[in-house]
């Protein structure tokens, strides 16, 4: 791993900005750029902030991300979530790396899988996993998980055999192993 010591520029953001507000650029190096595959034509980073490190990865489309992760011999699964007969949202699931890559067909983000938000993170997924499922601590949950044939609360076995389907809404869920 190679290290390099940078210094952020900072400097008064224009334009509509408030008053005070500030502009940061950091310059890579590069032959970083060229190593992570960022070009004139492929300029889109995703940067992750985990409180005390940024990372910077080249933005990649959701087949490139199921192609590298099935290439490494991960679990992926393939969710595509449906308004009725509309395509709405396609999710690729790692579950190795407990990583998303999600595709919105839709402009509308109430009939979204995660709305506005375009990067969703795996707690993320959990969530909406579990949204689409009946609440744990519903009277009568062992019972119902019994009539499916379900063993036990797992969100993604009872999306499996209900096709994550609500009586609050027309949304559904077809899932595969890839």
């Amino acid at each position: 791993m190679e290290k390099r010591i940078s210094k952020v520029n900072i400097s008064s953001a224009g334009g509509t900005a408030s008053p005070g507000s500030k502009t940061c650029k950091v310059t890579i190096p590069n032959a970083w750029v060229t190593a992570l595959g960022i070009d004139e034509l492929h300029r889109e980073i995703e940067l992750t902030f985990d409180g005390n490190q940024v990372n910077l990865t080249r933005s990649i489309n959701i087949k490139e991300f199921a192609s590298q992760r099935l290439a490494d011999k991960h679990n992926v699964h393939r969710l595509q979530y449906y308004d009725g007969s509309t395509l709405c949202t396609t999710i690729i699931a790692d579950f190795t790396s407990k990583d998303i890559k999600v595709e919105n067909y839709v402009s509308n983000p109430v009939k979204t899988a995660f709305g506005n938000n375009i990067l969703p993170t795996w707690d993320d997924f959990y969530y909406f996993l579990h949204e689409r499922c009946i609440p744990s601590q519903r009277a009568g949950l062992r019972e119902y998980l019994e009539a499916i044939g379900v063993g036990e609360f797992d969100p993604l076995e009872i999306i499996k055999k209900t096709e994550g389907r609500t009586a609050e809404d027309n949304q559904w869920l077809e899932m595969e192993a890839m």
